[in-house]
């Protein structure tokens, strides 16, 4: 019998971790990809409807928010099944993943969220949004210089420092990355 301690449940048997999940989901992509493109397209045009169906611009704009959609469903299943936690800074990952496309690139997440926003940009035509798509790469960009790298090099220690000399933030590697060599 075990007599450690019990993974916390709410009162409706739902686990934690699938609270602070769906937290997440809702609260930085749902602001992201949905709440501020929203607006963006309800303050500047007339017609939210998106480009013709059969239009070019519609189809590659699907394919790369399809794209972007895929990754991200890989990319946040990673951090929940081998990193033990959620995208979110409330309740980040105990371990550091370095599996799939994080072998590749540290921010696998926020290109994502990009492609995603490239996609919206084209299926709506809309330039606020792929200024707002470059906006959330610039602040983003910040923010994980200032905060989120120093505080995972905090929680991580050597491991997280030798994973960033080897795999760049940004631009994929064309290789991936293998924890046992370095560059």
């Amino acid at each position: 019998m075990y007599i450690g301690p019990r993974k916390k449940e709410s009162v409706v048997g739902i686990s934690c971790m699938n609270v602070e999940l769906l937290k997440a989901i809702v609260i930085l992509p749902g602001t992201a990809l949905v709440y501020i493109p929203g607006a963006l397209l309800w303050f500047t045009s007339a017609d939210m409807a998106p480009a013709e169906i059969a239009g070019t611009r519609f189809w590659i704009g699907l394919v790369v928010a399809a794209i972007g959609l895929v990754m991200a469903v890989w990319t946040v299943r990673l951090f929940v099944t081998v990193g033990k936690g959620t995208p979110a800074p409330w309740a980040p990952p105990e371990r550091l993943v370095v599996r799939g496309p994080y072998r590749h690139v540290r921010n696998p997440m926020i290109m994502d969220v990009l492609l995603m926003l490239g996609g919206e940009s084209l299926v709506f035509g809309s330039w606020p949004v792929a200024g707002w798509m470059l906006a959330f790469f610039l602040l983003n960009s910040l923010y994980f210089v200032r905060v989120e790298e120093p505080s995972l090099e905090r929680r991580l220690g050597e491991d997280y420092r030798r994973y960033k000399s080897n795999v760049p933030r940004w631009i994929p590697r064309p290789t991936p990355w293998e924890a046992g060599r370095t560059r």
